[in-house]
């Protein structure tokens, strides 16, 4: 197995620097007229400031404002961070041990750097709050979802729990909230074909062979709302909130299904109402049987006065 090059500089805010590969073929004199036009989003005087302050780094150290282009080597430096605004929830931790962290990721906060949302993602306040720089998540999930998600502490480990959610050999039970159909019958398996294209914010059922499958069940009922049990086999984009939309039934809080509606990122109020609830595997290391629960509830189930306010 062809190990990962080790980075020349050392994490910032629990992240890795950006790397880039130089082209074998091209015109440029410098470095930094390459960077200049690979980087077309960063400002040139940011390009000149970072190389005079030896910020941008190849293996053998800082680059040189006027260093000569090198067809096929590489530089390291750290990206300018976006502004964010503070997810204000905190992570609860579940379990832990040498090989896994199991964590209670609040509504609102994404799984991983990606986008406007980096220093407030649950990858980089656990690896710095909990000093684990080598942290990285078995699994997602969306940044407005609740609940249970599994990281690998032990950089060995990764490739054997990684492997279980590929393979769908672990269980996984999410709760919901959303309207109450009495003419529904209920419990029920939905199979469908869901694709999701870039740039396109929300995923569609399409016809043709199902790649999607839901077990979808009624645990109780009251004031028109339905506690709901989901059970998906397979984890394609907003699964979940497509196939109760699609049963007419969409989930409380959802901004995407039916309809998308413009949420300013710092609205924190009527979360989408959905609870990553349990994951139950067989370790792959020990072979012991392992289970999960979540420690956090529905605000619409629990206190539907105050999720409505």
């Amino acid at each position: 197995m062809r190990r990962r090059q080790q980075p020349p500089l050392p994490k910032r805010h629990g992240l890795d620097p950006a790397r880039l590969r130089m082209p074998e073929e091209g015109d440029w004199a410098t470095v930094r007229d390459h960077l200049v036009e690979r980087l077309p989003r960063v400002p040139p005087a940011r390009i000149d400031q970072l190389l005079h302050e030896g910020g941008i780094v190849d293996l053998d150290g800082p680059i040189a404002p006027d260093a000569p282009y090198k067809p096929g080597g590489a530089v390291w430096f750290h990206r300018d961070l976006p502004e964010e605004t503070t997810v204000p929830f905190d992570i609860t931790v579940v379990h832990r041990d040498d090989d896994l962290l199991v964590i209670d990721k609040p509504h609102f906060l994404a799984t991983i750097p990606r986008g406007q949302h980096i220093l407030q993602t649950a990858l980089v306040r656990l690896r710095r709050e909990l000093d684990l720089p080598d942290l990285i998540p078995a699994h997602r999930l969306d940044r407005v979802t609740a609940g249970l998600i599994l990281f690998v502490i032990d950089p060995a480990r990764r490739g054997a729990y990684q492997t279980m959610f590929h393979r769908r050999t672990v269980g996984k039970e999410y709760e919901a909230i959303a309207p109450f159909d009495p003419d529904l019958e209920l419990p029920r398996t939905v199979r469908s074909r869901i694709i999701k294209e870039k740039q396109v914010l929300a995923a569609q059922e399409v016809p043709g062979e199902p790649n999607a499958e839901t077990r979808i069940e009624l645990l109780e009922h009251r004031d028109g709302l339905g506690r709901y049990r989901l059970r998906p086999h397979t984890g394609r984009t907003h699964q979940l909130r497509l196939h109760m939309n699609g049963l007419g039934i969409p989930i409380l809080g959802d901004d995407f299904y039916p309809d998308i509606t413009d949420k300013p990122v710092d609205d924190f109020t009527r979360p989408l109402q959905l609870l990553a609830a349990a994951l139950e595997f067989t370790d792959p290391i020990s072979g012991e049987p392992r289970r999960f629960e979540t420690t956090r509830t529905l605000q619409a189930w629990d206190d539907p006065e105050k999720w409505a306010g």
